[in-house]
Parts: structure tokens; C-alpha cells; sequence
């Protein structure tokens, strides 16, 4: 073979491996356009509309600070939430209100809804509370335990039986074999908390969040036998939610970990 054939043969090998790469990238490019074509899966996966949170009141502070870091994460949403009884809240969901998330403060009210008709999928317990006594600042009436609330003259409210509260507070009274009768028994935790707080009550029987919340309006005074009486709180998605995406974004967010640091700082214990 001449030189001058070597060197055609090679100008065309050359050639032959460029086009290749030309080719090539150019599968690459029209690759790119089709995916820059299609929905990103960001854009199809983006929140919006408004999710109804019904929660127990003892869950007021750290949920509303949940609320406004999640409309934050997700522009366009909003979390409404109705706070209150545990039981009243539940009586309201089987009755029909419009709710996609229910957090109770027992499982017992929990189940007041996962039982009528299969209202709500599977509860999981993502906190759990603590009794307390709470009482006027620098507790004037020198309470130390769950026996001097039995102290004649002393004002002491409840929370309702009924309720999650009450009924873990009924049952730290009779596991201590002491008697009771209270001035008032209250719809739930932070209207027993606010008759101590307006100094219409000397002592009440509430939570630790729901002390540490009020600050400096009024004092805790810890009881052994609460240990013997702390409640779970469960969450769940319900059937009837009108956006079950959005609902199951801020179940997620209660049970990650940044929403359990929210919780934990303002007092609940881990599950």
C-alpha cells in the first residue's frame, strides 16, 4: 500500500469515528429534550390546597408552629386546625365534619372514630404526655403533691372525665386511694389551665406542655403516681379527607424528625 493510500484510509477511519460521536451526541440531545419535555416529577408532586386538622387542645402551641413551618415548605397550602376535647372533637368527625387528620390525645377517643365504619386508616402513636399540677405563681398554698389538692378550701379543677386529661387524672386519684371533689370540670386541658391562670382556681390537674407553655402564669408541681397515667397520642389520616396528599404531607412532617423536636421542646415524651 502506498503512503498516499495509508493516508486516505486513515482520513477515513477518522471521519468514520467522528460521525459516531456526532451521532451520539446528538441521541444525547434529543434524549434531553424529550425529559426537559415531560412534567418534572417536583412539579408533579407539588402541594397545594388547604388541609383540616383536627387536634387535641394540649397540642395547640407545637402544631401551630407545625402549621406555619409546612405552609412555609409548601407555598400555596394552608393548615386550618380545630382544637379541643379529644371526645368532642371525635363526636364531631363521626357526626360528619370535614376533617383529614385527627391527632387525639388517647387512644381510647381515637377510637371513637377508626370504629365508625372504618372512618380512618391505621392510628400511629407519634407523642406521649405527662400530668402535672398547676398552680398560681410561686404556689401561694405550698402544693407538693397529688394528696394536698384534697386540702379543705383548696379551689382544684379538673378536666371533664370525659376527656383524656380527666380520665387520666381519675385514674392517678384512685391508683392513690385519695378522694377529690373538684370546683369545676372542664371541657379540656387549657380551660382547666385558664381557670388557674384568671386566679379562679388555686390548682389544677393538666399536662406538663400545657405548664410549660404558660410560662411564668403558673407553676408546676411534678406527682409520682402520673407516671402511672400517661397517655398516648395517635394520629391519623381519615377516609373522608378531600386532600389525602396534603394530609398525609403533615402526618409525615408530625412524625419526622424535625416535627418531633418541635414536640419534644415543648414537653411531650417520645413515643
Amino acid at each position: 500500500m502506498t503512503r498516499s493510500a495509508r493516508r486516505t484510509r486513515r482520513t477515513l477511519q477518522m471521519t468514520g469515528v467522528s460521525a459516531a460521536a456526532l451521532l451520539a451526541l446528538s441521541a444525547c440531545s434529543d434524549s434531553a429534550a424529550k425529559s426537559d419535555s415531560s412534567p418534572s416529577t417536583s412539579a408533579s408532586d407539588k402541594l397545594s390546597g388547604e388541609v383540616t386538622v383536627f387536634a387535641a387542645a394540649s397540642l395547640k402551641e407545637s402544631f401551630t408552629t407545625l402549621g406555619k413551618e409546612f405552609e412555609k415548605a409548601h407555598p400555596g397550602t394552608k393548615v386550618t386546625f380545630s382544637f379541643g376535647g379529644s371526645d368532642a372533637l371525635a363526636a364531631s368527625i363521626t357526626g360528619g365534619a370535614p376533617a383529614d387528620v385527627f391527632a387525639s390525645a388517647s387512644p381510647k377517643t381515637m377510637k371513637i372514630v377508626t370504629d365508625a365504619q372504618g372512618n380512618a386508616t391505621e392510628p400511629t402513636t407519634f407523642v406521649r404526655n405527662q400530668l402535672e399540677i398547676a398552680t398560681l405563681p410561686g404556689n401561694p398554698d405550698k402544693v407538693a403533691s397529688l394528696k394536698d389538692l384534697t386540702a379543705s378550701g383548696l379551689k382544684v379543677v379538673l378536666c371533664d372525665k370525659t376527656v383524656p386529661c380527666g380520665a387520666a387524672a381519675e385514674k392517678a386519684l384512685t391508683a392513690s386511694k385519695l378522694k377529690l371533689t373538684p370546683v369545676s370540670y372542664e371541657e379540656d386541658v387549657k380551660s382547666a389551665l385558664n381557670k388557674v391562670v384568671l386566679k379562679e382556681a388555686d390548682a389544677a390537674v393538666v399536662y406538663k406542655t400545657d405548664v410549660k407553655a404558660a410560662g411564668d402564669k403558673v407553676e408546676g408541681v411534678e406527682f409520682p403516681e402520673s407516671a402511672d397515667a400517661i397517655n398516648d397520642y395517635p394520629i391519623t389520616l381519615l377516609k373522608e379527607s378531600q386532600n389525602p396528599e396534603l394530609a398525609k404531607a403533615f402526618v409525615a412532617l408530625v412524625q419526622s424528625t424535625e416535627g418531633q423536636k418541635v414536640l419534644t421542646e415543648a414537653g411531650f415524651l417520645k413515643p
